[in-house]
């Protein structure tokens, strides 16, 4: 207002049209100026009301474009906020999805011992034999196998677990996870060779929990044989491989091998298809990776890395 006043003041002392022309271009510009506010505004509440629209559920809305240089720069930073949402939105209901899934399957899992419980403890009403008892024994372990283990996977995908970092001598942590299955391959026949060099960095108490899901998992499906545990270390990674003399994977079961409540072909009725499933999650957590494949000359065989950088 001030630079107004003083140019048409000027103007008007230098000669009455230089002062007409002054107060005509400050007219026109201040016209120019009132509408190009005016438009501005009203680019801004139209973009209001789309992001209005789009809190409000609206999946079709896409933010208009604009050509103003601040405008422009705000939608685009808008239009790619809205993107991110809709994409946390879409991963929410995928895992609600799949948490509903899950709680589907773990009721299965749980519903099926609990449901041989009854039936047994009919039968030890109805007279006196101890089989009953003994299976219940069994089924209700299998119980508390189950829900220990879910309550471990609902920890790891929570995020709650805070993994140690500390080193590992791979014939210390063989050592502990085979002490549990000692007897049961000595009376399956089954024979172990191990060749363990080197280290890593891990937790050694969820690390005997995965690698031992392994271990049974080679055991369970391997009759009278031999398991293999060798290992090595280099400036990349520490790799451990296990693999035994059995019949092998199935080539459908390698691509669902760990999956959560995956059950092979050639599983157990005793398997909830859990173990390898954790056991993954656990060596992925301490930056590793797990690999099944079949060994040349038969057999299963699972490789497994920790890089000693993030990957």
């Amino acid at each position: 207002m001030f630079l107004f006043m003083a140019g048409l003041t000027a103007g008007f002392a230098i000669h009455v049209y230089a002062g007409l022309l002054v107060f005509l271009l400050c007219l026109c510009f201040g016209v120019y100026i009132f509408g190009a506010q005016a438009l501005r505004y009203r680019h801004m509440r139209h973009m209001t009301e789309e992001i209005d629209q789009i809190l409000h559920g609206n999946e079709e809305i896409i933010l208009a474009s604009y050509q103003e240089g601040d405008l422009c720069i705000l939608q685009n930073e808008l239009s790619k906020l809205v993107a991110r949402l809709r994409e946390q939105a879409e991963l929410l209901q995928k895992e609600k999805c799949l948490m509903a899934d899950s709680i589907a399957d773990i009721s299965h899992q749980i519903r099926t011992p609990l449901t041989s419980v009854n039936l047994m403890l009919e039968n030890i009403h109805q007279g006196s034999d101890e089989r009953p008892i003994k299976e219940i024994e069994k089924q209700l372990l299998r119980v508390q196998f189950l829900v220990g283990s879910l309550l471990k996977m609902a920890r790891l995908d929570a995020g709650t677990i805070t993994f140690r970092k500390e080193t590992i001598a791979f014939e210390e942590l063989i050592e502990q996870v085979m002490a549990p299955y000692a007897i049961l391959m000595e009376l399956k026949g089954q024979t172990l060779h191990k060749d363990l060099t080197g280290s890593y960095t891990g937790d050694l108490l969820w690390s005997r929990e995965a690698f031992g899901n392994v271990i049974k998992n080679c055991i369970d499906h391997m009759g009278e044989g031999h398991l293999y545990i060798q290992s090595k270390e280099n400036a990349l990674f520490s790799e451990l491989v296990i693999r035994d003399t059995g019949s092998g994977l199935d080539e459908e079961d390698l691509a669902h091998l760990f999956d959560r409540f995956y059950r092979g072909k050639n599983a157990s009725d005793e398997s909830v298809g859990i173990g390898l499933s954790l056991a993954k999650k656990i060596i992925v957590s301490q930056n590793g990776t797990i690999k099944a494949e079949n060994y040349k000359t038969g057999g299963a065989m699972f490789t497994v890395r920790f890089y000693k950088s993030v990957i």
